[in-house]
């Protein structure tokens, strides 16, 4: 699927699905989109809905809105899931429109996520209303008894469960709509969010039916559109929001500015007991039926990522349907490359913005492919003599290794901005962990641990490809339900970092906190020098973690490729002496007047740490901080606020 620029349709967006200009009404016009009111209707809402080629532009439209630049394009995409204990924003200078945002301090008039040209918020809002307009279209006038009609209104309602899945991610409490506004309801102050839950999981239940499987009709031929697997995983994460912790207003009081508290909700509907075994029974009629599959090779999975497979029936469930020219997902994330490099043929700098949290690397296995694939630790610039290489970044900068440049052979990365790669959102081994996290969980009502153990070792044994026996011996030696979700919190980590599951996935665990100081005290301890008597700090005791002082690099190829030795465990070299034994060709790291240097510095490693989050505003502490738990949601952003009529407040004290 292209997403859609055609001028008809965006005639047919305006004058269908705008109507009477509600939305610009409420302040949610976007100058990019086109959104603008007109007097005169191309063609009336019947006879759209009942012709199948028009209904689809309808529904297709739906996904246009994530394209826009202040959604999930340029906005939404580059600042939602970090920082965590994985991910973090790898600037630690602070800035609040920038690294603010990062560090959870976030404010309602921030000027990078409010612009008079649009917000993520209020994108998120025109893509609901233009779910809402298909879903009565087709209902009113399509003919259902037609399976391909009856896919379109499945899709509609899917789509609008995923918005209302990434608003909710984002900002907690929100209006609920689920149907077309009009001027009764322009303006609606928040719901509480469990309102919203069920609806959206009653509505997915409803659809699963009319959804055919990855690769099982014309629709879901690509992973642009959605299936039967990705309604059915998405109840499943849905679930798991629901009965999971989060930081909501107190009881009956959202949208009246209540500071609230972090929390289980207290519906009865939305209790582990009676959500678990229906989530349950969604992921294994994935597991069962769909025919979907892990890649045996994780570097694969990741090669085809950069160069744009888009066939159904794999491992990726659903990607963000970016254009070949639109969306700036490697320009944020990958592997950071200087302008004309390998793979950049712009004449701008690209990536690196966030990467991996430095001690994630070390704690894979030795034979884990998922390491070395995820976690990088150099960059691409020009050498002297105008080639490309690779070369050493700083052991306090790691990058997300899945987003390269150099990858992007089909499809090379030319636009000054948007390179067109289209973000995973689902995967085959997420059905599989979330099935083995809720199989493993006693509240469920039917905890069964070999079940959660068998897909728990699926996904290890493909990361242990070739050595699957160390997969299975540790999978084999989990012992009890706490041992056993100790291994899948892990086991999230090591497979998803750099695809921002892991936010939600902690504050639903009630562990963001707990994990962000797990991750700043780790981070710290890189360093175990001291401090001399003028507090300065002293060398470091490399003995310590068993690498460095120095570090040495070699190019293992013609195509700039590097080998570095000196940043792995057990690899004491010096800075003045190349490794002893391992061949020739070792360059020393040296510091910017060419002198032997040691890798990093204790400046750097605390910088590092204490950028996780506000330091100063937080404290140190920050596990159940109430003060921090409820900005772990973003503000609605306070020119939409002063739009609503008085009838949108903001929660969380903000």
């Amino acid at each position: 699927m292209n997403i859609i620029n055609d001028s008809d349709i965006m005639k047919f967006i305006r004058n269908i699905f705008l109507g009477a200009g509600m939305l610009a009404a409420l302040g949610l016009t976007s100058c990019e989109d086109g959104l603008s009111t007109s007097s005169e209707s191309i063609l009336n809402e019947e006879q759209v809905y009942s012709d199948y080629s028009l209904a689809e532009m309808g529904v297709l439209s739906i996904y246009e809105i994530l394209t826009v630049q202040y959604s999930h394009r340029d906005r939404y995409l580059p600042w939602y899931g970090f920082n965590t204990d994985i991910e973090c924003y790898n600037s630690t200078t602070y800035q609040e429109r920038t690294t603010g945002i990062a560090q959870y301090d976030f404010t309602t008039t921030n000027t990078q996520m409010d612009n008079t040209n649009g917000n993520p918020y209020n994108n998120l809002v025109i893509g609901i209303e233009r779910a809402n307009l298909a879903i009565r279209g087709l209902e009113t006038y399509a003919d259902l008894t037609d399976p391909d009609m009856r896919y379109l209104r499945a899709e509609a309602i899917t789509a609008r469960a995923f918005l209302y899945t990434e608003l909710m991610k984002a900002y907690g409490e929100v209006p609920a709509r689920f149907e077309p506004i009009d001027s009764e309801t322009m303006y609606v102050n928040k719901s509480d969010r469990d309102v919203i839950y069920k609806r959206l999981l009653s509505d997915l239940e409803s659809v699963f039916e009319d959804l055919p499987w990855p690769g099982q009709s014309a629709a879901t031929m690509t992973v642009d559109r959605v299936s039967r697997a990705f309604a059915e995983g998405l109840y499943a994460r849905l679930c798991l929001m629901a009965s999971g912790w989060a930081h909501r207003p107190d009881e009956g009081q959202a949208g009246t500015g209540n500071g609230g508290s972090n929390r289980l909700s207290n519906d009865p509907e939305l209790q582990k007991s009676v959500l678990y075994p229906k989530a349950l029974a969604a992921l294994k009629d994935v597991i069962r039926n769909s025919g979907l599959y892990l890649y045996p090779s994780y570097e694969q999975l990741w090669r085809d990522f950069n160069n744009f497979d888009l066939e159904a029936g794999k491992e990726v469930i659903f990607v963000i349907p970016f254009g070949n020219n639109r969306g700036r997902w490697n320009y944020t994330f990958a592997v950071p490359a200087t302008a004309n490099t390998a793979g950049n043929l712009t004449a701008n700098d690209r990536g690196g913005t966030v990467g991996v949290v430095p001690t994630l690397y070390y704690k894979y296995g030795d034979h884990d492919t998922r390491r070395d694939v995820s976690c990088v630790n150099y960059e691409w610039q020009k050498d002297v003599n105008g080639n490309d290489v690779q070369v050493p970044a700083g052991l306090m900068n790691w990058y997300f290794g899945k987003y390269r440049y150099d990858w992007m052979v089909d499809h090379p990365f030319t636009n000054t901005n948007d390179d067109g790669a289209k973000p995973v959102y689902m995967r085959y081994s997420d059905i599989l962990l979330m099935a083995a996290e809720i199989a493993n969980d006693s509240e469920g009502g039917a905890r069964s641990e070999a079940d959660a153990k068998e897909w728990l070792l699926e996904v290890r044994k493909r990361a242990y490809a070739g050595n699957e026996s160390e997969a299975e011996a540790y999978v084999n030696g989990l012992s009890g339900e706490n041992d056993i979700f100790d291994a899948i919190v892990d086991e999230r980590a090591f497979e998803f970092v750099g695809e921002f599951l892991r936010k939600n996935d902690l504050i639903r665990w009630n562990l963001l906190g707990e994990k962000l100081e797990e991750a700043r005290q780790e981070t710290i301890a890189f360093w175990p020098g001291g401090t001399d008597t003028e507090g300065e700090v002293e060398d470091y005791d490399w003995t310590v973690t068993g690498m460095g002082p120095g570090l040495w690099y070699r190019y293992i190829d013609d195509n700039g490729t590097i080998e570095m030795y000196g940043n792995h465990p057990g690899e004491l070299v010096t800075r003045d002496a190349a490794p002893v034994g391992l061949g020739t060709g070792w360059i020393c790291y040296t510091d910017s007047q060419g002198d032997p240097a040691s890798y990093f510095s204790g400046s750097g490693i605390n910088a590092r740490a204490n950028s996780l989050w506000h330091v100063d505003r937080f404290g140190e502490n920050i596990d159940d901080n109430p003060e921090f738990t409820k900005h772990t949601y973003w503000p609605i952003p306070q020119g939409t606020i002063d739009q609503q009529n008085g009838a949108l407040v903001n929660d969380y004290d903000y």
